[in-house]
C-alpha cells in the first residue's frame, strides 16, 4: 500500500468498531467491536474472524453464513463506526493514543499532540505501521497518511 492509501482499502483490526446492519432483522443489526483476538462475536453466528479483511468481505461473509440454514436470502452491510486509535510519541508536546479521524495526516496527528517541541525534526517522521515489525522513514510532507493503529515517531533534529 502506498503512503497515500485510501481508507477503502481498509482491513479491520482489533479494537475497531462496527455497525452492521442485516436488512428486515433488527434483532441481528447493532454495533460490534474487534475483539483482542480478531473475532466479531455476533447473534447465531458466534465468533467470525475479522482481522485483516475488509468491511465489505466481513459482510458477505457474514451474510454467506446467516443464509446456510438461518435466513432467506439475507442482506448484510457492515460500515466502521470507530477506528483503532494511532500513537504518536517523540519530540511533540504531548505524546499518547488519540482516535484516528479518516483522511488523519502526519500534520494533523501533531497538531493533535499539541505540536512539535523546540528540538523536534520537521522533514523527516518514522511510522511504524499497524502490523509490521519495523518503523520506516518518510519525509514530512503535507499529504502524508496515518492509518488506524499506525505509531508515528517524531525525531530530535540535529543543528
Amino acid at each position: 500500500m502506498s503512503q497515500t492509501a485510501k481508507i477503502e482499502d481498509y482491513k479491520l483490526g482489533a479494537g475497531d468498531k462496527i455497525r452492521m446492519t442485516v436488512f428486515n432483522e433488527p434483532t441481528l443489526s447493532g454495533e460490534f467491536s474487534v475483539s483482542a483476538d480478531g473475532a466479531l462475536s455476533l447473534p447465531l453466528l458466534g465468533d467470525v474472524q475479522a482481522v485483516g479483511k475488509s468491511p465489505a468481505e466481513v459482510a458477505s461473509l457474514v451474510q454467506t453464513r446467516l443464509a446456510d440454514g438461518y435466513l432467506r436470502e439475507p442482506k448484510v452491510s457492515i460500515e466502521v463506526t470507530a477506528y483503532r486509535p494511532f500513537f504518536i510519541l517523540g519530540e511533540v508536546s504531548a505524546p499518547g493514543q488519540y482516535p484516528y479521524a479518516s483522511g488523519l495526516t502526519v500534520l494533523n496527528a501533531v497538531a493533535t499532540a499539541q505540536g512539535f517541541t523546540p528540538r523536534a525534526s520537521r522533514k523527516v517522521v518514522y511510522i511504524r505501521r499497524s502490523g509490521a515489525t519495523t518503523e520506516e522513514t518518510y519525509r514530512l510532507t503535507p499529504d502524508l497518511i496515518v492509518r488506524p493503529g499506525d505509531t508515528i515517531r517524531v525525531g530530535e533534529r540535529y543543528f
